[in-house]
């Protein structure tokens, strides 16, 4: 096997995409990404037996879309990398199960790997027209945040040495910004509809509150996130205001909910680089699409001298690349691949970048 570019195919289905990648190292060569959103948002929100279904009918023609972007054969890789967990149990399954098949009637070598620690691999895959990134600087903290997940983690070795600092106690950002969209009568996925409106509203109109940020709170959840208290003080303002024959402003409450949100996100993040003396953030995860994400980021990292690092928006939600990218990491840091007995783990620890 060639260790010191290797071609790899990445297969992620954690969520809702059939996401399928090929990289040659850290060169990105293809990543399709096929999406199940539009028939979870019948139901509002994500229906895992849905999801896998939809895996299941996407996965071959995405494969076949992949090898096509990419220019390759398939038995031209050199290895398969697969999402084992974390995330919905039936979807991982049926990403495993291709992994697994894929690698046996090629007879190439199968490594599992970490979906939240594929979202910091992606960053290799970055910058540069030729698909060539600059490496990573270790350590580095990194904020995930997308629908299911809201993590912060301390990433000393991409390999090797990834600590889970703090993650949601409750709701995922994500989730709230579609309890929120719900709330204000907009469609799933929330997040989007949202954005759009808040560009419009006035982000100091109301005063939401900021989920354990308090003093008492910090000392105990100091990296930890909670937006279930956010996301109720939202419906009963919205409830209030309608009680009282009011027409809700939605724009400022889009606005001052979203504000909320990024500020918890980004005061903890600059919070563990300043604790634990990292001058650089990577962000990752499908909220990182907020603009006001993106823009108040730049603005506190700057001020804050860090080193902010972002991800092309493609390569933030989830997607097969970010799962080669560290497929591939871990060939060429020499690691021996996983064996065929690994399983889908809806509940894997961060700290297990790789299933043996």
């Amino acid at each position: 096997m060639n260790r010191t570019d290797p071609l790899v195919l990445g297969i992620e289905t954690s969520c809702d995409e059939t996401g399928i990648g090929i990289v040659r190292g850290t060169t990105l060569l293809a990543n399709v990404i096929a999406s199940s959103m539009d028939e979870h948002a019948r139901y509002g929100g994500v229906v895992p037996e849905v999801a896998a279904r939809a895996h299941l009918e996407e996965m071959s023609p995405a494969i076949h879309a992949a090898l096509a972007e990419a220019g390759i054969r398939l038995d031209e890789i050199d290895a398969v990398s697969v999402t084992s967990g974390p995330g919905l149990a039936g979807a991982l399954m049926v990403g495993v199960g291709a992994a697994k098949a894929l690698a046996i009637a090629l007879d190439k070598p199968i490594y599992a790997v970490n979906h939240l620690v594929g979202h910091v691999g992606a960053d290799l895959l970055a910058t540069g027209a030729d698909g060539a990134s600059e490496p990573l600087q270790y350590p580095t903290i990194a904020l995930l945040v997308s629908g299911g997940h809201t993590s912060l983690l301390l990433v000393r070795d991409l390999t090797g040495d990834v600590e889970l600092l703090g993650e949601t106690i409750d709701d995922a950002a994500g989730e709230a910004f579609d309890k929120v969209a719900r709330v204000l009568g907009l469609p799933y996925p929330g997040g989007p509809h949202i954005d759009r409106l808040a560009a419009a509203g006035n982000p100091k109109a109301i005063r939401f509150p900021r989920g354990l940020t308090l003093p008492k709170d910090m000392a105990k959840h100091r990296y930890d996130f909670s937006f279930s208290g956010l996301k109720t003080a939202v419906a009963r303002w919205v409830e209030k205001a309608q009680d009282a024959g009011e027409e809700v402003p939605v724009a400022d409450v889009a606005a001052s909910f979203r504000e909320a949100v990024v500020d918890v996100l980004l005061g903890k993040a600059i919070a563990a680089c300043a604790d634990y003396g990292v001058p650089r953030l990577l962000l990752g995860g499908g909220v990182v699409a907020n603009a006001r994400v993106r823009e108040l980021a730049a603005e506190r990292t700057a001020a804050a001298g860090i080193e902010l690092r972002i991800p092309p928006l493609s390569l933030c939600t989830d997607n097969g690349a970010m799962i080669a990218a560290l497929g591939a990491q871990l060939i060429m840091a020499g690691n021996e691949p996983s064996s065929l007995d690994f399983g889908a783990d809806s509940t894997l620890p961060v700290t297990e970048i790789q299933v043996r």
